[in-house]
């Protein structure tokens, strides 16, 4: 399968994509930080959008949840009226527009009434991780996932992150588990 995999700096499921033996390209304005070369070559630094326009087999998406997530909703009057949520919500509609099967990952936020309900929510205790972090997916012509591996003992760790550079990042990254079933499941 030709697949987009959009806004994915972590490279956690282009590499498992990859590995699938898939032809995958990804697309983040940040270099990837995966440790294999193999994802990291095929990693475009840029923007997604003129990438859109290309036909694929499947596009998996990744937009920016930093306007979009309740968790930052004491902000949300001011990225209103500087306009950044309304750029967010508006990146984020590019991908439903899309006439190939896809998924678009965002945290719980304003997509849920700017757009429309998520298609699911999974947790990555339900792919082999013991931590909470509710997850949204809004899917179009793809299965929901299934889960792989209930594990016991939740936390919610990544909310507890302490401030630092790379929490940003931290926070966003997709879990193994998570990646491994999207792979496996929507391929």
């Amino acid at each position: 399968m030709k697949i987009l995999v959009a806004c994915e700096e972590s490279g956690a499921v282009s590499g498992r994509l990859l590995a699938s033996g898939h032809s995958v390209t990804s697309c983040d304005l940040q270099s990837s930080s995966h440790p294999a070369a193999a994802v990291r070559s095929r990693h475009i630094v840029g923007d997604v959008l003129p990438l859109l326009a290309q036909e694929w087999d499947l596009v998996i998406a990744f937009p920016p949840c930093t306007d979009l997530a309740s968790s930052g909703a004491r902000w949300f009057a001011e990225k209103r009226a500087n306009g950044t949520q309304q750029a967010s919500i508006d990146f984020f509609m590019k991908f439903t527009h899309l006439s190939c099967p896809w998924a678009i990952e965002n945290s719980i936020g304003i997509m849920s009434t700017k757009y429309k309900k998520p298609t699911q929510i999974i947790q990555p205790w339900q792919y082999g991780h013991g931590e909470t972090k509710a997850t949204c997916l809004w899917l179009h012509n793809l299965p929901q996932l299934t889960p792989t591996n209930i594990v016991n003992g939740r936390e919610q760790r990544i909310w507890k992150l302490s401030p630092s550079a790379d929490r940003a990042k931290l926070r966003s990254k997709t879990y193994s588990g998570i990646a491994d079933a999207m792979a496996s499941q929507w391929t």
